[in-house]
């Protein structure tokens, strides 16, 4: 038997004002999408701000829909069109901010696992990582340099 260790490090900030001011430039750009999430059912809004590697910022925000199937969360808004209007274009950093329409959240609310396989196709298919910065609605700052910190064993077209 072989036994596999896998080691992931995620940074934590207290704030945003402790991040660089183009994280935080970033970050402010997904709080404005979050906030024409469109989130009737859940009233979790998500909003996301994508840095191409040419300085574009793409906007995405958690759409979604009374059969809920048929929804979308804002991280796969945000890197599908990306993907679809920018073909080539490397993703270079992600943003997110989550949390509840009434009240705070302080803790950093990651991808779930449907983003975040949606995002690994991504940092596969352009063969570099895509640091993420993922947040609440206040307090506390998340940084990934990677998706494969969060996903580390992840389904990719090798396995095809």
């Amino acid at each position: 038997m072989k036994q596999l260790n896998i080691n992931t490090v995620i940074d934590v900030f207290d704030n945003q004002e402790e991040l660089e001011t183009a994280d935080q430039q970033l970050m402010q750009a997904a709080i404005k999408a979050r906030s024409n999430a469109y989130a009737p059912y859940s009233n979790f809004l998500v909003g996301c701000a994508l840095l191409l590697e040419n300085g574009t910022i793409i906007h995405g925000n958690n759409q979604e829909n009374a059969a809920y199937p048929s929804g979308l969360c804002a991280e796969r808004v945000a890197i599908f069109a990306a993907g679809a209007n920018y073909p080539g274009v490397s993703v270079v950093k992600m943003a997110i901010t989550a949390g509840p329409v009434e009240g705070d959240f302080e803790e950093p609310v990651p991808p779930c696992g449907a983003c975040r396989q949606s995002i690994a196709e991504y940092e596969s298919r352009q063969s570099s990582p895509i640091e993420l910065l993922f947040m609440g609605t206040s307090g506390k700052v998340a940084r990934s340099k990677s998706l494969g910190d969060l996903l580390p064993l992840i389904f990719d077209r090798n396995y095809l």
